[in-house]
């Protein structure tokens, strides 16, 4: 019998939370203790007449044995308070009942993750979200962050997908138990996430991807970094709860200004304005952050991939804003076939990504 089944099994029980478990733990020295515990001193011990029925049901129900070998069987760690490799920026709240008691990981979490960035956004990304959300996903993780997100459709998939062609690291936190990946669409994406990172949640197997679970999901979304950045959002985006819970904790807001004529951008202008940093591009988070950079451009630059001649002169045109093929091929008077032919290789080389329908920008 090993104390950390029993971590699991109290993780089931609705309405025993942080400050019941802390509680729980005072008092009986253990949880294995506290299980097998009755129920006078168990309402000694805090828990009201809602708490200790759900209990009395998932003692029942529920061998804490069979939980933890259901999630060895599934790769699935947890990680406990008690565990040295509990993340180090989320046990920091562990004394304001914002740190989840248990976590459930599929993939590594490492010491490299105490230098994170939380991406945040909207699900109903623009190509200009797009675009600047992979930008600074991607330089930021080159600069050894790690980039954490939601897993969401929109903004959370782009910075998950930019930090992975960047070479770095990237942390998913779920919403739902580690045995369910929403949006389904996303299992691929998720899977390279394990070889790169970690799958991340603060809920049990089983648990559905239910609206009440984003809350919390969204607080250990800040609590896993030492700033949230949100690179587009409306003005009731749930992304700005993620910035909330930053506030909350102590963590720095970082917001990418948008057009004010945007509706999707609303929210993120409103962070700005509120008192949140502006960012234009990477360096203004590691300077703000006070974070040295591990990547230098000039060495960068001095490996680019060799390019026709055609190639260059495409390659030239382009810029960070988006251009049409339809515009390149007028710029270069050449053959569409020959811009076209000449994109996908620049694409092929990881020179150029394409960021709408024919619309393309440099990386």
């Amino acid at each position: 019998m090993t104390e950390r089944q029993f971590w699991v099994a109290f993780n089931k029980v609705p309405g025993i939370g942080p400050v019941r478990v802390r509680r729980l733990l005072e008092c009986f020295g253990s949880l294995a203790q506290a299980w097998q515990a009755p129920p006078q001193a168990l309402a000694e011990a805090g828990l009201d007449r809602r708490a200790m029925d759900n209990f009395a049901e998932a003692r029942r129900t529920t061998d804490p044995a069979v939980e933890l070998a259901r999630l060895d069987k599934l790769g699935i760690a947890v990680i406990t308070w008690e565990d040295e490799l509990y993340p180090a920026l989320l046990a920091e709240l562990r004394q304001i009942d914002h740190a989840p008691p248990v976590l459930f990981v599929r993939g590594s979490i490492t010491e490299a993750d105490q230098w994170a960035l939380t991406i945040v956004g909207t699900r109903s990304i623009s190509v200009y979200g797009r675009q600047v959300t992979h930008q600074l996903a991607a330089d930021l993780a080159a600069n050894g962050l790690t980039i954490v997100s939601g897993l969401a459709r929109g903004v959370d998939a782009e910075a998950h997908s930019a930090a992975l062609e960047a070479g770095g690291r990237t942390i998913a936190v779920l919403g739902c138990g580690l045995d369910t990946i929403y949006p389904p669409e996303h299992r691929p994406l998720a899977a390279k996430i394990v070889q790169h990172g970690a799958l991340v949640s603060p809920f049990s197997l089983q648990t559905a991807p239910e609206g009440k679970n984003f809350s919390p999901r969204n607080r250990v979304l800040a609590g896993l970094s030492r700033a949230v950045l949100v690179t587009e959002a409306g003005e009731k985006s749930g992304a700005l709860s993620t910035a909330g819970y930053a506030l909350e904790q102590g963590r720095e807001v970082f917001a990418v200004p948008g057009n004010i004529t945007a509706h999707g951008s609303d929210g993120t202008n409103r962070l700005i304005q509120d008192g949140a940093h502006p960012i234009l591009a990477a360096e203004d988070i590691l300077e703000a952050l006070n974070l040295e950079r591990v990547t230098h451009f000039v060495e960068a630059q001095a490996s680019l991939p060799s390019v026709s001649d055609i190639e260059k002169t495409i390659f030239d045109q382009l810029s960070r804003d988006p251009v049409h093929i339809d515009d390149l091929t007028r710029q270069c008077s050449l053959p569409v076939a020959q811009v076209s032919s000449a994109l996908t290789m620049l694409e092929l080389k990881g020179l150029i990504r394409q960021v709408g329908n024919m619309t393309y920008v440099r990386i």
